[in-house]
């Protein structure tokens, strides 16, 4: 046996590991719920004594080997094992026929179909001719290298280099962490580019500052990055311009601009232009504002989001009016009723899902150099509020990856955590000297505070994991509990950094300098959306509730028919509890809950909630518990079935104001726009759901189901599959394509 070799599927042949066959038989027994370490290791020794018999001195496949432990499962009557074993066995082989499909590059670090597939779409380098040039390990190798190499600025050895070269290569391939996809894209390569997704620009009211705007824009863009605009110092429309003595266009003419350039712009060759525009809800373009999407083919590529203040929200709630102002003077120029545009912002919330909101006076009582400046803007998704020509290089930790496993279920492995989080407080801080600036404006920003933007991913997966429902006060807790955790682990890391490397050079003018003698970046933590790279770790996005339990992948181009695709954690679950069955995924698949699925049971069905399981009020509860322990801000959305109401979304801005959030986002699902909404009083609000809408339409002598048929899907450009929204940004779960990257 000791001479036994064993030939692998990529024709290498290497010597015959028992471990890999004993890991492989005990996986199958805990897949049928089996913890029976002694039946492992007798079917184990069956099976070796059958290999010897046949293949002594030889060279045996894989595939002979896993036909020994089908046979030895079924000849010491495990049944049930060998089913699970070979239902493992045929879901492997399908996952290695459709990563043939997708061509030769060599999945050498074993991942999961959906990671693969992505990073071959995406992030693999490509030569001239478009022919991909590196493979998974590479790419990390390639990344690792890239930014450890940065700390031989501050003195350190080679061999220690190399020791953190090695430490972020780990994180990446074991999917514990995760940098955005500009960093993934272009550290390490020849090309010149930016490595952070953060950027915002100022848009001044001379037109040689707004088309500044536009090209420093295309620059970032073309990098990979989203851009973040606050259009509130441009002179309303029918101001008097004197340089040509006429008359302002308005915001929204230049935001028209802004929309038509990066629509001609592919960043990077990778994805989409993702800008988000800001305006104050005192500027007296802001109804335009407000209503300026309410067609489908209008400012396609932006993100809206109105700037409240907190005056204007406790006008709101006493109905009183407020003061619209000049942008240049701040001198009133007009007065609107408060309550009417915060019923219209809703409408139109409603509507579509834009605008949302970001909260200028919570993001500004915690500006972490407020003596340098005021932030007006966020970037594309809302989570990076950032001061002009600020960037921000962010990352995710795999929450689902920092548990452990033990005789009673899950726990948090806080020891693993906190390591997670010093390394990759150490590799973002790296990324900002390793990083190319479009401009050195944005350079000089950039270094002088020197933020980054750790996140988590995989919240959802570690709340199923512990057996917690997320809308749960359990939830609240660990919420709270972790990202405190997080945030104190990181800012002690951030001094220790700035002992030793410096302070951020606007330290001086910060909030930290009362509070702590050192502090390596102005901004540590955020919670931004984890799209790609989220598929790419195998994880639920961000803080998000899971969107579907299990969905119908689309993939007939290519293989001949849909898959079922199923969350894993879900699988396993029912694997463990006897009750998994074709059938029963079948059913569970396409749906947007599993609450009336009658078979499962009760237990199952309270852990595996989905986004519209979750009422508002848990939605914003756990965002606001994550919110408290953020430097900067976090990117969620309240998911909401198609008969939400306009008043039901007041009552989440409100809540959300009151709860302390700095931005919220709200989506209805299909949601509308072919009515045509006017500014109106709450008196005459237009119809709050598809029963009143229906009503109308059908008063006009059209059927129901035709106006059903009517409502406009958001259509993946890659593959065609319908996308959804979460974490403020339209994702397709079918191919991994996302709006924001």
């Amino acid at each position: 046996m000791e001479t036994a070799r064993i030939r692998k599927r990529t024709g290498r042949i290497v010597p015959f590991n028992k471990n890999k066959v004993i890991t492989a038989i005990s996986r199958a027994f805990l897949s049928v719920g089996r913890s029976e370490e002694e039946n492992v290791q007798k079917v184990a020794e069956f099976v070796f004594n059958e290999i010897k018999k046949k293949y002594d001195g030889g060279i045996i496949t894989v595939e002979q080997v896993q036909d020994a432990v089908e046979q030895a499962l079924m000849k010491k009557n495990y049944a049930d094992v060998a089913k699970a074993y070979i239902l493992y066995r045929q879901k492997h082989k399908e996952l290695r026929e459709m990563k043939s499909l997708m061509g030769d590059v060599d999945d050498d670090l074993k991942l999961p179909i959906n990671s693969f597939k992505v990073l071959k779409a995406r992030y693999l380098q490509k030569d001239e001719e478009g022919k991909i040039i590196e493979t998974p390990r590479q790419l990390f190798t390639r990344v690792a290298k890239a930014i450890a190499e940065q700390d031989a600025r501050y003195g350190v050895s080679e061999e220690d280099i190399k020791a953190t070269t090695r430490k972020f290569f780990r994180m990446m391939t074991t999917l514990e962490f995760l940098p955005n996809s500009p960093t993934l894209f272009n550290a390490g390569t020849d090309k010149g580019l930016a490595l952070s997704a953060c950027f915002v620009l100022p848009v001044g009211d001379a037109m040689e500052d707004i088309f500044d705007a536009v090209k420093y824009m295309a620059l970032v863009q073309k990098s990979g990055g989203g851009t973040g605009f606050s259009f509130s110092r441009l002179r309303p429309k029918g101001y008097p311009v004197r340089s040509t003595r006429g008359v302002a266009s308005g915001p929204l003419s230049f935001m028209r601009v802004f929309n038509v350039a990066t629509d001609v712009i592919k960043q990077g060759g990778k994805r989409r232009g993702a800008n988000m525009g800001v305006m104050r809800v005192d500027h007296p373009d802001i109804i335009d504002f407000i209503s300026c999407k309410e067609k489908d083919t209008e400012m396609t590529n932006f993100n809206l989001s109105v700037g409240i203040t907190d005056d204007f929200m406790r006008a709101v709630e006493k109905g009183e009016n407020y003061y619209l102002r000049d942008p240049k003077t701040r001198d009133p120029v007009a007065q609107m009723n408060a309550r009417k545009v915060f019923s219209l912002i809703s409408t139109f919330a409603w509507k579509n899902g834009d605008p949302g909101i970001i909260f200028l006076d919570e993001i500004n009582r915690h500006n972490p150099t407020p003596e340098v400046g005021e932030i007006e803007a966020t970037n594309p998704c809302g989570e990076q509020p950032l001061l002009p020509y600020e960037s921000c290089n962010l990352g995710a930790i795999n929450l689902s990856k920092m548990l452990r496993e033990t005789e009673s279920g899950y726990e948090m492995d806080w020891k693993r955590l906190k390591q997670t989080v010093q390394d990759s407080v150490h590799f973002l801080d790296d990324v900002i000297d390793a990083n190319v600036y479009p401009i050195p404006e944005i350079e000089r920003a950039s270094r002088a505070n020197r933020k980054i933007g750790l996140g988590v991913m995989g919240f959802a997966d570690a709340l199923i994991l512990l057996g917690i429902p997320y809308d749960s006060e359990l939830a609240e807790v660990f919420a709270s509990k972790v990202m405190s955790f997080i945030e104190e682990t990181a800012r002690e890391y951030s001094i220790g950094l700035g002992k030793t490397r410096g302070n951020f050079p606007n330290y001086g003018l910060s909030i930290w300098k009362d509070k702590f003698p050192t502090m390596r970046n102005a901004a540590l933590t955020t919670v931004a959306p984890t799209g790609t790279t989220g598929i790419i770790a195998n994880a639920s996005s961000g803080i998000e509730p899971l969107f579907a339990i299990s969905y119908i992948r689309k993939v007939g181009n290519t293989l001949g028919e849909d898959l079922i695709e199923t969350n894993p954690l879900f699988e396993t679950v029912l694997k463990k509890r006897g009750l998994y069955s074709e059938e029963l995924m079948r059913k569970v698949a396409g749906r947007e809950s599993i609450q009336d699925i009658t078979e499962l049971p009760e237990d199952i069905r309270r852990v595996f909630v989905s986004a519209h399981d979750i009422s508002p009020e848990w939605h914003l509860r756990i965002q606001a518990a994550v919110q408290r322990h953020i430097d900067s801000a976090v990117s969620k959305t309240i998911n909401l079935p198609n008969i939400a109401t306009i008043q039901e979304i007041e009552d989440i801005y409100l809540k959300a104001w009151k709860m302390g959030c700095k931005g919220i986002t709200v989506y209805r699902n299909n949601s509308r726009s072919e009515q045509v909404l006017n500014f109106y009083d709450s008196s005459k609000k237009p119809p709050a759901g598809p029963e009143q809408a229906a009503a109308q339409q059908q008063a006009k002598g059209a059927k129901v189901e035709e106006q059903m048929q009517e409502i406009p899907k958001d259509i993946c450009p890659n593959c065609g599959s319908k996308m959804v929204m979460e974490e403020g940004c339209r994702n397709c779960k079918a191919c991994g394509y996302s709006v924001c990257g």
